[in-house]
């Protein structure tokens, strides 16, 4: 009975072995080479092995820059096919989206280039430390000296609401309303940092 239990666990090993063999993809490398997966080397893409094409790895395996600044440009945006013209918006429908070149992650292997255009576009936002909550308690405390609008960088209308201390206050109410309405922004269009 052990005899033939051997041979059946002598068959199974074999008939898995030979079923791997049959589906591998074969590259043969040479000593102290990396292996290379794309078209640029002659290897044709097979679907039946575990290798996934570069492009569908998620975002924890790969390490992509932050959108490019165009500066307003938007025939660049045009050539380059990626970039942001625009920073931030208030609303959802405002905020413009774009393409960023990610870079497969050292140790892992995928097929295809390593380095590309992201499948997911993502919101051309920067944050540059302004939140709201404290330029809201300034502008309610300090305001009619200009606290406000120093800190979102407007500095010219800051010396002037300085010098009328706050527009003999009209200007400090005035400023209250409308950064609570979203109109008073930072002055390099950057967005609200957002509390977690």
């Amino acid at each position: 009975m052990n005899f033939s239990l051997l041979i059946g666990v002598v068959i199974v090993v074999f008939l898995q072995f030979s079923v791997l063999f049959s589906y591998s993809d074969r590259i043969i490398v040479p000593p102290n080479t990396q292996p290379c997966y794309n078209e640029s080397c002659g290897v044709e893409f097979n679907p039946y092995t575990p290798l996934v094409k570069c492009s569908y790895l998620p975002d924890e395996f790969l390490k992509c820059d932050p959108p490019k600044d165009l500066q307003g440009n938007t025939t660049a945006r045009e050539e380059l096919g990626y970039g942001c013209t625009k920073w931030g918006g208030q609303k959802f429908e405002e905020v413009k989206k774009t393409a960023v070149m990610c870079e497969v992650l050292e140790g892992i292997e995928c097929y295809g280039e390593r380095t590309f255009l992201s499948r997911n576009e993502v919101p051309c936002i920067k944050y540059n430390g302004h939140y709201f909550v404290t330029t809201l308690i300034y502008s309610v405390l300090l305001g009619f000296l200009g606290m406000d609008r120093f800190c979102l960088g407007h500095t010219g209308t800051a010396v002037g609401k300085l010098l009328t201390l706050g527009g003999v206050g009209i200007w400090w109410i005035v400023d209250i309303i409308l950064l609570a309405l979203g109109e008073l922004q930072p002055a390099d269009d950057s967005n609200w940092v957002p509390y977690y």
